[in-house]
């Protein structure tokens, strides 16, 4: 009996020897096996991935005036980190993805290797699945510093991942130009809308004056007194000197003389044109229209005083107006490329060597994991 237990007892060595091969076989059915699976799928149905890389910055365009050239102050094109934030935004934004789906049919460009189902898109998603493809596809690396934004976008077939670049230019250009449009048109609306009104009020004012010059047959009443005032100045010398010559011939002609009563005649005319003369520049003076002079005058000068401050305030508006484009100018922004959309000629993506690595390593880390915890379980009973 005791020959017959020795012959059934498990000898230590043959218990390692059975460990050590379910460890071996545990390694490769965890580790070499899937990995083999893994490279046998990046090396014969993986398809390759080009990459097109377009590389630009938001510009903002700086107009010099003549002041500023006088001055010595020269414009530089500057470009802003903000905008790189939005560029950066837009391009993994949904809106862009739905604008170049419409464009190039990115369900087909993406779907393109049939027999790969691991890296192709599947066909038939909704906007939200290829919007998370997109995300896979493309990457836009930008510096918040100096403003520059590169995109790199992968596709089965480099003329697609050149046309998906060129697109995503295309399609940020076109919201920088509307950006920039927005900011010009905030820039100048208040400035041509006080210049519209000063218009009105300047073609108001020189249609007032008009239609007074019109009802009254004047054109400037203060002409018309000046003339009126030469006149009057000119009958008052007349009648000093018809007054001389009638005390002359008083002193020395008798009173019955016929030419005393001609010189009073004389001087009765004179008088009587003078006051004439003087009432047309007072109350009983009147226009055409029967208004009197004083009161042509004022309003003349009411309107007059209304066409001066309307001509003033539109030049005042046009110069503002001036400076709010020259301003609008001055906030034009605009895609400048340095790097246009490139045509790849070998694939770069997908990295088999590297993919294989990382597979093999991460498989390795958790059957070396599940040994340890095993072996410690196991210790401790």
């Amino acid at each position: 009996m005791t020959q017959i237990a020795q012959l059934y007892e498990i000898s230590p060595v043959s218990q390692a020897r059975r460990r050590h091969r379910a460890v071996l076989l545990s390694f490769a059915a965890i580790v070499l096996i899937p990995t083999l699976f893994g490279g046998a799928y990046l090396f014969t149905r993986a398809a390759d991935q080009y990459a097109s890389t377009v590389a630009f910055s938001v510009r903002t365009e700086e107009f010099t005036s003549p002041i500023e050239i006088f001055g010595g102050i020269a414009g530089l094109a500057s470009s802003g980190s903000a905008d790189a934030d939005i560029i950066h935004d837009f391009i993994t934004s949904q809106e862009m993805v739905r604008a170049l789906d419409n464009a190039l049919g990115l369900d087909e460009v993406f779907s393109k290797p049939r027999g790969d189902p691991v890296f192709a898109y599947h066909t038939g998603g909704a906007i939200e699945d290829l919007h998370a493809y997109w995300r896979r596809m493309v990457r836009v690396i930008y510096d918040p510093g100096n403003g520059l934004v590169e995109v790199r976008a992968l596709a089965f077939d480099p003329e697609d991942a050149r046309a998906i670049a060129s697109g995503i230019f295309a399609q940020s250009a076109r919201l920088v130009n509307e950006l920039s449009a927005i900011a010009q048109d905030d820039t100048t609306d208040f400035a041509r809308a006080e210049l519209s009104r000063a218009v009105v009020r300047m073609r108001d004012a020189r249609g007032r004056l008009t239609e007074y010059r019109s009802r009254t047959q004047i054109v400037d009443p203060s002409a018309d007194v000046q003339g009126q005032m030469g006149l009057l100045s000119m009958l008052e010398q007349q009648l000093v000197e018809a007054l001389i010559d009638a005390d002359l011939l008083r002193e020395s002609t008798r009173a019955t003389d016929p030419r005393l009563r001609q010189a009073d005649r004389r001087i009765a005319v004179i008088e009587a044109r003078i006051s004439g003369e003087r009432g047309k520049l007072g109350y009983g003076g009147r226009g055409a229209d029967g208004a009197d002079y004083a009161t042509l005058l004022a309003e003349f000068e009411r309107l007059a005083v209304d066409r001066q401050f309307a001509e003033e305030s539109y030049t005042g508006a046009l110069a503002a107006f001036d400076l709010a484009q020259a301003e609008a100018r001055r906030k034009s922004r605009y895609l400048a490329a340095h790097i246009r959309p490139t045509l790849a000629e070998t694939p770069q993506h997908p990295r088999r060597f590297t993919l294989l690595f990382m597979m093999g390593f991460f498989l390795t880390a958790v059957w070396a994991l599940g040994v340890l915890v095993y072996y410690s379980l196991r210790d401790r009973r």
